[in-house]
């Protein structure tokens, strides 16, 4: 069974930066792309970011190209979403997913403070 835990959302002011991290258990984690989606209040689910197994090709939607880093860990099942520059409108909450087997975690809640 793979679980996936997300973790780092936080209340941070217009401009600051955060590091999320998912966490997943279960086999071959290094075989399967993952990526980052979020949800804000009254809005549907958006593709953040994506990335592949290998870690070489990354995707990040118009929003947060520029100032969101998608990478991973394939040593310690964890993939990461470093956010800089952050504006309110991000403010969200932050789902891990494994597009493969349809995988997502609980999500965390980042707040952007204007």
């Amino acid at each position: 069974q793979v679980q996936l835990i997300e973790s780092g959302g936080e209340l941070v002011q217009t401009g600051g930066s955060l590091r999320l991290s998912c966490a997943a258990s279960g086999p071959g984690f290094g075989s399967f792309a993952m990526g980052w989606f979020r949800q804000a209040p009254a809005k549907e689910r958006e593709f953040v970011a994506a990335i592949s197994w290998s870690g070489q090709t990354n995707y990040y939607s118009d929003s947060v190209k520029g100032r969101f880093t998608i990478s991973r860990d394939n040593a310690k099942n964890t993939v990461y979403l470093q956010m800089n520059s952050l504006k309110p409108e991000d403010t969200a909450v932050y789902y891990c997913h494994r597009p493969t087997a349809g995988y997502w975690g609980q999500g965390t809640q980042v707040t952007v403070s204007s």
